[in-house]
């Protein structure tokens, strides 16, 4: 597993996209992270999400989903009745069959997708893309206010993210957070 042989990026931008050094970075640097968590908190909300929204707009672009489709092979994906009664109608399933194939349900009625990878994940795309889960479109949810409240969500995925794991490690740079091995 690749360790020290990883750099941060340089002018030109260039994302770091290998899941498995990304993954490997992340443990290295975990205390580093905690710290840039905790750094962050002292800074005005909406300064952080203006420049978090700013690097999310430069760095996604640069970053195909569909070349790493890692989202869709790990995470759990949460869903409301209604994403469940328009998903199961474009598919032409009655809601309890689609219930059984696809779901799980909890006590309180929280629906979860029932398999990782998605059922609906097919060569890295998503095959109902158009009728795709609010928690799908939203990820990694860069682009919304309120990016401090989210910070431990956003280093739970910082791991298997190659768009979070870029707009982290840039939003580190411009805030002149002093990092391990700089």
């Amino acid at each position: 597993m690749p360790n020290s042989t990883f750099t941060r990026m340089n002018s030109p931008f260039l994302p770091q996209t290998d899941l498995q050094q990304i993954a490997a970075f992340a443990i290295e640097h975990q205390e580093e992270n905690d710290q840039f968590a905790a750094f962050i908190k002292e800074f005005n909300d909406e300064a952080i999400d203006a420049k978090v929204k700013e690097l999310d707009a430069q760095i996604s672009p640069t970053i195909s989903c569909t070349d790493c489709g890692n989202c869709c092979k790990s995470l759990m994906v949460c869903l409301n009745e209604a994403e469940a009664d328009n998903l199961s109608s474009h598919l032409k399933m009655d809601r309890p069959s689609f219930d059984h194939k696809y779901l799980e349900k909890g006590s309180n009625g929280m629906m979860i997708m029932n398999q990782m990878p998605c059922h609906f994940l097919q060569d890295n795309k998503c095959t109902v893309y158009e009728y795709r889960f609010e928690g799908c479109k939203e990820f990694p949810a860069l682009h919304l206010p309120h990016f401090k409240r989210r910070v431990f969500t956003t280093f739970m995925h910082y791991d298997r993210c190659p768009i979070i794991f870029n707009v982290v490690e840039e939003l580190k740079k411009e805030m002149n957070f002093k990092q391990e091995n700089s």
